[in-house]
């Protein structure tokens, strides 16, 4: 509900002139700063800083990559990843946002050291190279300022490590299930390192835990989808449908219940189930009216059942 509106509807209904109405809007709270803002502000700005800082230096190097000689470059990377390090030693209430600087000057390094020596190693080892490194930053500024972009690049590596090991680009058949299933256990894992289970070591909050389960279920949800292409449905499909399965009764469980997980989690569930019947209403039939209206009658009902399952388990937890 908007309170605002509310409270103008609440003057209008009782005709209220100026001065009840201010008076009524300072009881609302409308006057009044906001909860905690002095205390997130400035944090906010300072990661906000961070990361446009972060950004920039890697944007200014591409940018004057003629001017800069290869010592002075890689000398300016290293002497910000040092510098930021240092500083998040020796102030530490402005460690979360110095930490933030020195991951995304960790990646910067490495992109600018993949450019100019050309090695020829895949990409996926760059990225997982990235990850280990940024893992201890992590683990010191115990905050989802780091887990959350730590997550981000540890699922990237995963998915160009599949991309590197598959046979096909886009085609899904039973025998790439190990190399799916690997990178799948891979993300699945991460996400078990900033759950709650962990959070006493790690420090991790929900929103690294949720990017992770939604980049999760993006990369089970395409692969899985994919082995539907073939004539038979490969074993990956079956992989990946038990392994949401799995991720959707823990998330509804009391200790890890989290609805924005669960949301995502439940409609990648919702998007292979479709794909199944479609896989089955349609594979060599030739696509008639009534299986395409039983199809959408079915996915329907499956939405409909979702939704009504994941608000009745919100309210038993609010409950």
């Amino acid at each position: 509900m908007d309170l605002r509106l509310a409270v103008y509807q609440l003057a209008s209904a009782h005709a209220l002139d100026a001065q009840q109405t201010r008076q009524l809007q300072e009881v609302a709270g409308f006057q009044r700063e906001p909860a905690r803002l002095a205390y997130w502000l400035p944090r906010g700005v300072a990661v906000l800083g961070a990361a446009l800082l972060g950004m920039g230096l890697i944007f200014w190097v591409a940018a004057n990559w003629e001017d800069l000689g290869r010592m002075g470059r890689f000398a300016l990377l290293q002497g910000v990843l040092a510098a930021a390090c240092l500083g998040a030693f020796a102030v530490p209430k402005a460690r979360v946002p110095l930490l933030l600087l020195a991951l995304l000057a960790i990646g910067g390094l490495f992109a600018y050291f993949g450019q100019t020596y050309q090695t020829g190693a895949d990409p996926w080892q760059l990225f997982a190279l990235w990850a280990a490194l940024a893992l201890p930053l992590c683990l010191a500024a115990r905050s989802d300022v780091l887990w959350t972009p730590w997550m981000l690049v540890f699922s990237t590596g995963a998915t160009l490590w599949i991309q590197a090991h598959a046979r096909h680009s886009w085609h899904v058949e039973s025998d790439d299930l190990p190399v799916y299933f690997s990178g799948w256990l891979a993300v699945l894992l991460a996400c078990a390192l900033v759950s709650p289970l962990l959070a006493r070591w790690t420090g991790a909050g929900s929103w690294a835990l949720r990017l992770g389960l939604v980049l999760l279920t993006i990369l089970i949800t395409g692969s899985a989808v994919s082995a539907l292409f073939g004539n038979t449905i490969a074993s990956s499909y079956w992989a990946g449908l038990a392994l949401l399965a799995v991720a959707g009764v823990l998330l509804s469980t009391r200790k890890f219940f989290d609805v924005f997980g669960l949301s995502a989690v439940a409609l990648g569930l919702n998007t292979l189930l479709v794909g199944g019947m479609t896989h089955l209403l349609f594979n060599g039939h030739g696509g008639e009216v009534g299986s395409l209206v039983v199809l959408g009658l079915l996915a329907a009902v499956l939405l409909a059942l979702t939704v009504q399952g994941i608000l009745w388990r919100t309210r038993q937890e609010a409950a």
